[in-house]
């Protein structure tokens, strides 16, 4: 496994992390996105992401390598427990252990928030020879212990085809009768050493 350290994101990071997303958005159906966001776009992203949840960055030899962040799962309060996790690594680096290393951390900071559920959307494909998706993040996300909650069918269209999408879940803590209300990512930061 790579030695990297891990770091909050900042708005001063948007460049390197776009130069990372932009060839999922060009060559991949891993995301919708059909076109690339602006630098001042993918700015706005972060900063409204660190307002309620993490948002941490891969470090390696000084050079940003991927990153992952939690957004709200549905708007209504009842959602609060629950989140989408996403996360990205430059594909120069990719199955060298630095998703994983981004999940953990993650997850950590989660539970110390008092969420309880991680949801991924994941884009799935209709075959096996796609050549712009593949299966990979499916069985990274069952490897890290999600289940598969829902499989919704031709519901993206990219690359003059249609998409799959599958929903998976992972349970990181206890559902409890009267849960303990969500803390912000600001009130739980100190206790992970995270800059």
């Amino acid at each position: 496994m790579r030695s990297i350290q891990i770091r909050v994101a900042q708005p001063a990071d948007a460049e390197q992390l776009l130069a990372i997303y932009a060839p999922y958005v060009e060559k991949t159906a891993i995301t919708f996105e059909y076109t690339v966001p602006t630098v001042m776009e993918f700015r706005r992203r972060i900063v409204q992401t660190l307002q309620r949840y993490p948002y941490l960055v891969a470090v390696e030899g000084g050079r940003l390598v991927g990153y992952a962040y939690v957004s709200p799962f549905q708007a209504r309060k009842a959602y609060d427990w629950s989140v989408e996790t996403s996360i990205y690594v430059a594909p120069t680096v990719r199955h060298h252990g630095i998703g994983k290393q981004l999940y953990d951390k993650i997850e950590s900071v989660c539970r110390s928030m008092n969420i309880t559920n991680l949801n991924a959307c994941i884009g799935y494909p209709q075959s096996d020879d796609d050549p712009h998706l593949d299966k990979n993040s499916a069985d990274f996300h069952r490897h890290r212990g999600f289940q598969l909650a829902g499989h919704f069918h031709s519901c993206g269209y990219k690359f003059d085809r249609w998409y799959d999408i599958i929903w998976m879940e992972k349970f990181i803590s206890s559902h409890e009768k009267t849960p303990a209300s969500v803390k912000n990512f600001d009130a739980v930061r100190a206790q992970f050493n995270l800059s």
